[in-house]
């Protein structure tokens, strides 16, 4: 037990660094891949660009550089407010009602997708505000559907069970359904809509679903934003529950990852505590988890195998129950 103990100490040291040193290490990776694949693209577009401000200054004569500059400034301004050029008129309709309520969903949801954003003052407070109140209840609205999306795997899962009587195999099953429906309704089959509304290629679709649904939201893909296009009245609400239920799925499939992280790391502290018995009791037990299970005053620990120090001490008083006549006092 005093192994144990210092084993779970030295863990909690450097536990914490260790997982700071990954965690850097990872944005490193990232960042590195991410300048080998991106810049040298980067730098052919600002050449391309420069190339194209000094070939309209030398054809166009009558055209002053700081006047086009303030040209391009302009028209920059307004694209990000929503307004585009078309012929001698402009194209508005971003801030009509159904645009209006997809910023809405991407403001409480933290999408922040950053193409479109108030440009009044009451506007900006309005909007701290709304996302103020917004966020927690989306928060809690997700939370909701994703137990609600659990709570029918789980019976779907019980109800093969008493059909089929398949104990192991129903949950591996349903879950393995559960996650296949997600990707198809969530990522694999949004993208062929993109590609038709908006007509972007199927690779397009899936990276703006992904970066949609985890929250990233880099704004460089956005549903409704061509001019050149018309939308359906009910694409722009459509997209907008396809969000609500996807991040509530992602988050499940996200939270499933980290569980299966945390039990491995776990499993192998339980290991330890096995052998730490096993070295006790002079190496004639068994490091059984049936055993552990059976005779755990604490069954709900014991089945989840969630570890600590309560689950030692009932895996030790499990271990004497099971070997009281060979096994020392612990």
């Amino acid at each position: 037990m005093v192994a144990s103990r210092r084993h779970q100490q030295a863990r909690r040291r450097w536990g914490l660094p260790a997982l700071l040193v990954a965690y850097v290490g990872y944005l490193g990776l990232g960042a590195g891949v991410l300048q080998a694949l991106e810049r040298p693209a980067e730098v052919r577009e600002a050449q391309h660009l420069l190339q194209q401000h000094w070939e309209l200054l030398a054809n166009y004569t009558c055209l002053r550089g700081p006047a086009l500059q303030r040209l391009i400034e302009g028209i920059i301004q307004a694209y990000k407010s929503g307004i585009t050029l078309q012929g001698n008129t402009t194209s508005l309709g971003r801030w009509d009602f159904s645009g209006s309520f997809f910023f809405s969903i991407s403001a409480i949801t933290t999408i922040g997708y950053g193409n479109l954003s108030p440009s009044t003052v009451a506007g900006r407070v309005f909007c701290i505000l709304f996302a103020l109140f917004g966020i927690p209840l989306n928060l809690v609205l997700l939370n909701e559907i994703g137990q609600l999306m659990l709570l029918g795997v789980q019976r779907c899962a019980h109800r093969i069970e008493e059909v089929f009587h398949w104990q192991k195999k129903a949950s591996l099953l349903v879950k393995t359904v559960a996650l296949v429906t997600g990707l198809l309704l969530f990522l694999l089959l949004p993208p062929l809509l993109f590609s038709d509304k908006e007509g972007w290629s199927y690779e397009e679709g899936f990276y703006y679903s992904f970066i949609t649904l985890s929250t990233i939201g880099f704004g460089d893909y956005v549903i409704g934003m061509n001019p050149d296009r018309t939308y359906p009245g009910w694409y722009k609400n459509v997209i907008s529950l396809w969000i609500l239920f996807g991040m509530a799925w992602l988050a499940l499939v996200i939270k499933l990852c980290i569980n299966l992280l945390e039990s491995s790391s776990d499993f192998s502290l339980y290991i330890g505590w096995c052998r730490q018995i096993q070295l006790v009791a002079g190496g004639e037990g068994e490091c059984v988890l049936q055993v552990f299970r059976v005779h755990c005053a604490v069954p709900k620990m014991c089945n989840n195998v969630q570890l600590g120090v309560a689950s030692c001490n009932c895996y030790v008083s499990a271990y004497k129950f099971q070997q009281k006549d060979s096994t020392p006092h612990l």
